[in-house]
């Protein structure tokens, strides 16, 4: 147990002095969220937070855990999504190309091992994906990462999601003794706590796509590599159960985009934050109301992976 303290507050201290550094390379970058009629904040905002937060999940990682298989796919596989948000984030890239650099992230952790290759019936024997399994794996990957990267709306909101998120993980891999998982998801929740001293209600830096990526692809990962291995097919819903928030954020997103004949990344107005907000809700009113959502959804995952051994 010492050593999950140890992780868990190296990554933050390196997080939480990493991330005045990142608003200064932000600033000189001209990497600055300008405000318009879709956004809440009021003026110019730093959005390259991401880069702290990788800093401090990178080398803690680097330092303290095994570097080998699907770890090493893990941290390249982040490293591509990080530069890809940077380039977003400094310069604008097309929808498309950002899409194929996520898959491509996704065909590297799968090329290292982090893949769904079967899962167990609880009735009788194995259900194996086959050629299946790639599609699948990249398809979970893609749309975590773009759903963790479509609720970031309001000040702390996407890194409270996946703090909260990852903290689950963490204990469900724990309990399920997958110790490297649980590890990982317990830095990376560090790292966001710290980042969190800058980033909740009022910001003065936004995680950007290259942080919001970056965290989405790593839960996604994490589940596949920590919860989705070898463990009952009623397993599935335990991530989705976790994530509900994102996940049905981005469902009806897509579908409210597609009935009105819009590219599915389209900005608007419609996400859950903004509909909290036109309710009366002030800004850390409606961030607070959707981390408690998520901490109600998180806890029914818990009390769902404990009672699945019945299995």
């Amino acid at each position: 147990m010492q050593q999950y303290f140890i992780i868990f507050i190296i990554g933050l201290l390196i997080t939480l002095f990493a991330t005045p550094l990142s608003r200064l390379v932000a600033h000189r970058l001209g990497a600055l969220d300008m405000p318009d009629q879709r956004k809440v904040h009021n003026g110019p905002m730093p959005r390259l937070g991401g880069l702290a937060v990788y800093l401090g999940f990178m080398v803690t990682a680097l330092l303290f855990v095994e570097i080998s298989g699907p770890v090493v796919g893990l941290l390249l596989g982040g490293t591509i999504i990080l530069l890809l948000g940077v380039a977003d984030d400094v310069w604008g890239i097309s929808p498309k190309i950002k899409l194929l650099g996520q898959v491509f992230a996704a065909l590297v952790v799968i090329a290292f091992g982090i893949q769904i290759q079967f899962l167990s019936n609880p009735f009788d024997g194995l259900i194996f994906l086959g050629a299946l399994s790639v599609p699948i794996t990249v398809f979970w990957v893609v749309g975590i990462t773009n759903a963790v990267n479509l609720v970031d709306g309001l000040d702390g909101l996407a890194s409270g999601i996946s703090a909260i998120a990852l903290f689950t993980f963490s204990y469900i891999a724990f309990i399920n003794e997958q110790p490297v998982v649980s590890l990982l998801a317990l830095l990376l929740a560090g790292c966001i706590i710290g980042f969190l001293r800058y980033n909740f209600y009022p910001a003065r830096v936004f995680l950007g796509d290259s942080g919001s990526m970056f965290l989405g692809f790593n839960i996604a990962c994490l589940a596949v590599f920590g919860l989705l291995k070898g463990v009952t097919l009623i397993t599935v819903l335990i991530p989705l159960i976790v994530l509900a928030v994102p996940v049905c954020d981005t469902f009806f997103a897509i579908v409210r985009r597609k009935w009105r004949r819009q590219p599915i990344f389209a900005a608007d107005k419609k996400h859950i934050h903004h509909r909290l907000l036109n309710r009366g809700l002030s800004h850390c009113q409606a961030v607070l109301v959707i981390y408690f959502i998520s901490i109600f959804f998180s806890a029914s995952a818990l009390w769902f992976s404990s009672n699945m051994r019945l299995f």
